[in-house]
Order: structure tokens, then sequence, then C-alpha cells
């Protein structure tokens, strides 16, 4: 009964949430709209990160296989005239594509080496994209990229350059790879991830093949990194090889770690709690530039004072909360 309780109250929260997110935008500034599709896109790009570290691996390529996403369905789109959502779901794969090949060198090594490794390797590809005029565009990248076509729906036109309707399509596509990577989590093959994370050797002792779990883990992470980094280009219109550098990737780690990744919404809280300190505070007080050295500061905070993230937070006021009521529910 209580199981079906917290089940129903669960839901009606949910429910509160996303009615708020569909809400949102229509109370926000031009420029608050904008910055709520880069959240949106950005709570893709961490809670797909996320996935790679149930397997306790943690990686620096992230951000530039976001990157081969966007640069591969820009030229998809716009060299070869690929429609635009399929050139999106194109872009994902050859993100998935790039990963596997990686995979096979980089899981040889593990935990520190990998962090480096994974690092190596994605610089490699990045300069590739500032060194290559033809077909990426060298240091400028790639412009005009062709943008989500217009549809009609009961003779209303929706256009996806307006911010509220490009925040809306992206709502839509983060929530299916969130109801996806939630479901795969939780699936067979994403408890082996949680084993291999906390017991590598037990699983291999009772066959488990880890660089084949870990291998799955990390393609799926990149596919939904790629769709992310194709939802960033067609809605920007260019991409160059400067979005995703190091430190694009230093962000993702910092939101990821603040928040935590005991749970889904962790990474969430971390990008959702930083974007509004950037976006607003920071920008509200003039003092934009200082943007490190405060999120190197939360950083150092957060380790601190809450190692295991924002998503902390909500289980220690309740357990406070029940000590100060006492056993019997009185103060």
């Amino acid at each position: 009964m209580r199981r079906a309780h917290h089940g129903w109250r669960f839901r009606a929260t949910l429910a509160g949430i996303y009615a708020a997110l569909v809400a949102m935008p229509h109370l926000l500034s031009f420029s608050q709209k904008e910055i709520a599709v880069f959240l949106v896109i950005n709570v893709l790009v961490v809670v797909s990160y996320r996935l790679l570290t149930l397997t306790g691996e943690w990686s620096l390529a992230h951000a530039v296989l976001m990157g081969v996403g966007a640069y591969a369905s820009a030229l998809l789109a716009k060299r070869l005239g690929v429609p635009v959502p399929p050139a999106m779901l194109l872009g994902a794969a050859a993100a998935a594509l790039v990963a596997w090949v990686l995979s096979f060198p980089l899981f040889r090594m593990k935990a520190f080496y990998f962090l480096i490794g994974s690092f190596a390797a994605g610089e490699i590809i990045r300069l590739c994209w500032k060194r290559f005029r033809e077909p990426f565009g060298g240091p400028k990248g790639i412009k005009l990229i062709p943008s989500v076509p217009d549809v009609e729906i009961g003779g209303l036109e929706i256009a996806f350059f307006d911010p509220v309707n490009y925040y809306y399509l992206c709502l839509a596509v983060v929530t299916l790879s969130l109801v996806v990577l939630h479901r795969l989590e939780h699936s067979r093959i994403g408890l082996t991830f949680h084993a291999i994370h906390w017991q590598d050797r037990l699983a291999e002792s009772v066959g488990v093949d880890t660089r084949r779990y870990r291998t799955i883990a990390f393609v799926i992470a990149s596919f939904f990194a790629g769709l992310a980094g194709a939802l960033l280009a067609h809605y920007l219109g260019t991409v160059n090889p400067n979005q995703f550098d190091v430190e694009a990737m230093v962000y993702v780690l910092i939101w990821v770690i603040v928040g935590g990744t005991a749970t889904i919404y962790g990474p969430i809280l971390g990008v959702a709690a930083l974007t509004v300190v950037n976006e607003i505070v920071l920008r509200g007080l003039g003092v934009d530039q200082a943007r490190p050295l405060v999120y190197g500061a939360i950083l150092i905070a957060s380790i601190l004072f809450l190692p295991d993230g924002l998503e902390s937070l909500g289980p220690k006021m309740k357990r406070a909360f029940a000590r100060i009521r006492g056993p019997h529910g009185q103060p």
C-alpha cells in the first residue's frame, strides 16, 4: 500500500515538473529562452555521460563525441542533402561508431589511464577538424547548417527557428532519450554495468565479459551525446572545433560531479543548478568572466561538504527531519 502511494506521489511530482517545463518558456525573455534550449540539450549530455560512469569509467572524450554527432549531422544535411531529422539520427549513429572504434585501444586501459587515453583520442579527432578545411571547414568550422524544417499541424505552421518551438522539440527528444536510458539502467544490462563498477573481478569470475559491457556503455552514451550535438548544430546553424574543446568537457565533468551519479536525476540537478548560477547570478552581476573561478570553488566545496552531490540533499534533509520529529512522529 505504501509502495503504491509512493509511486502515485512520484508520478504526480513528475507530472508537475513537466507542466512547469512546458509553461516555462512563456515566462522567459528571448535570451533566457535560448538558454533554456541549451539547458535541455545539456541535460541529455550529462545523463548520457552518467551511463558510462555506471561501469566505473570516466571519459574526457564525451564532448568531442558530441561534436562528432554535430559535424556528421551538419555534413549529411548540408553536403548530401539528407533531411535534417534522419541526419540527426545518423549523426548520433556516427558518434556511436567512432566510440566503438575507439573502444578497441581505450579499453585496454582502466581508471586513470583510460581517462588520459580518452582525452588524447578526443584531441586527435578535434585537431583533425581544425586541420582539414575539407570537409570540416578548418578552425572556422561549418556554417549555414540547415535548420529543422517547419511543420504544419492542423493548419498551424510550426517554425523551429523560434526558440520556444525548438525548446519543445528538444524537450520531447530528451524526454524520450531519458526514458530509454532509465529503462536501460534498470534492465539486465544496466545491472551488469553496476556489477562491473563495484566488483569487476567478481563479475569476470562468473563469466561476464567486462570489456564488452564497458564498450556497450561507451557506445550507447556516445550515441546520445551525438544526438545532443546534432540538436545543438541545427539550432545554432554553425559548428566549430572550439565548441567541443577540453574546457567544454571540464564543465560536463563539474555538472556531473556536483549533481551526483547515484541516480539519473543527479546530473540533471547539477547542470540545472550551475546553469542558474552562470546565466542568472554571474551574468546578472556582470562577472560572467569569473565562471571558471566560481565553478572551481563550487566543485571544491561540493567534494568537501557534499561528496555525493546535490542528489544526496533530499535524503539527508529527510533523515534530519525524521530525527527532529522523533521516533513517533512528534517533535
